[in-house]
């Protein structure tokens, strides 16, 4: 998969495409239903595959703080569409020039001149462009004259709801992660490179591995029981999470923080990825330091209790 940055395309494709557009927050079974019918029109008509990202997401850009939580990091967005088969992913920059500009000038300069657009493809409730004029009434109106055809896909249905990332979020913020497993098609987890920390819960006898958030409201956020990845290590480890900023020290940048259980490994430099269980309980601020290690053993002693209960259903 190649990925494209920026508003400019300096080496694009170079042979003619099938675009959709869109956040992908997730990348749920919606999502995945709209990606294989792009892969689809691509395979049958011999074109590659364009997924078109916006970096803030929209919302985040107009919304600030009181955007809705995110799901997925670009990172997790981008391994998914690689494992999915997309061949190119342009994660364009959304600011107020971006988003000022009239549909019609959006069509012209990405899916047509940046992409090379033969095809396109979107959800039932796309808009675009300024004021979010476009639709896809739009989007087939200009291929008409600009040599490219559009088509709608229809809302995927799982656990008798329409899937969508609200509907994620829900599930999420609730702790039903069984319920985002179905809508996601695969477990909730979050990937990245781990950091070097403060090295608090080094001090407090519980080493983690510190993994940054950026800015972004996430989708989870407290503490959680949870199975590890690390690249070069096959097995999964078990551990307890925190997601967030932590009360205690709230001037810290918000971190995903994960003791690993009966392991000591050197992670620093290495990706991690963590796949949530269950959650044990909200954040919050201890008045010491003995009170706030005193409940991160009673963490992790829930933590071993839960996973050992799902490793043996």
């Amino acid at each position: 998969m190649k990925l494209l940055r920026g508003s400019q395309v300096l080496e694009g494709p170079h042979q003619a495409t099938v675009v959709t557009v869109g956040n992908f927050d997730g990348v749920h079974l919606g999502h995945q239903q709209l990606l294989r019918a792009l892969k689809s029109y691509a395979d049958a008509h011999q074109l590659a595959t364009a997924v078109v990202l916006f970096e803030p997401q929209p919302k985040e850009f107009f919304m600030g703080a009181d955007a809705p939580p995110r799901i997925s990091t670009l990172r997790d967005k981008l391994m998914v569409l690689q494992a999915l088969g997309i061949d190119w992913v342009w994660v364009v920059r959304f600011n107020s020039a971006f988003a000022n500009q009239s549909p019609e000038d959006f069509i012209h300069r990405y899916l047509c001149a940046g992409l090379r657009a033969q095809h396109v493809v979107v959800g039932d409730d796309f808009r675009f462009g300024r004021q979010r004029l476009g639709d896809l009434a739009l989007l087939k109106a200009v291929g008409a004259h600009q040599g490219f055809s559009a088509e709608g896909t229809d809302s995927f249905i799982a656990a008798d709801q329409r899937v969508s990332s609200t509907a994620v979020r829900t599930a999420l913020s609730d702790g039903n992660f069984r319920l985002a497993e179905t809508l996601l098609g695969r477990p909730y987890a979050l990937t990245g490179r781990v950091i070097h920390g403060q090295r608090l819960g080094r001090k407090l006898g519980f080493p983690t591995a510190n993994i940054g958030l950026g800015p972004q409201r996430r989708a989870v956020n407290g503490v959680y029981s949870v199975w590890a990845w690390v690249d070069g290590h096959g097995e999964r480890i078990a551990g307890v999470a925190n997601v967030g900023v932590k009360p205690s020290f709230s001037h810290l940048a918000p971190l995903l923080e994960v003791h690993l259980l009966d392991t000591q490994l050197d992670l620093y430099g290495h990706t991690l990825t963590v796949e949530f269980v269950q959650k044990i309980r909200d954040a919050r601020k201890f008045a010491a330091l003995i009170d706030l290690q005193t409940q991160i053993q009673k963490d992790t002693e829930t933590a071993r209790a839960q996973l050992t209960r799902q490793r043996n259903d």
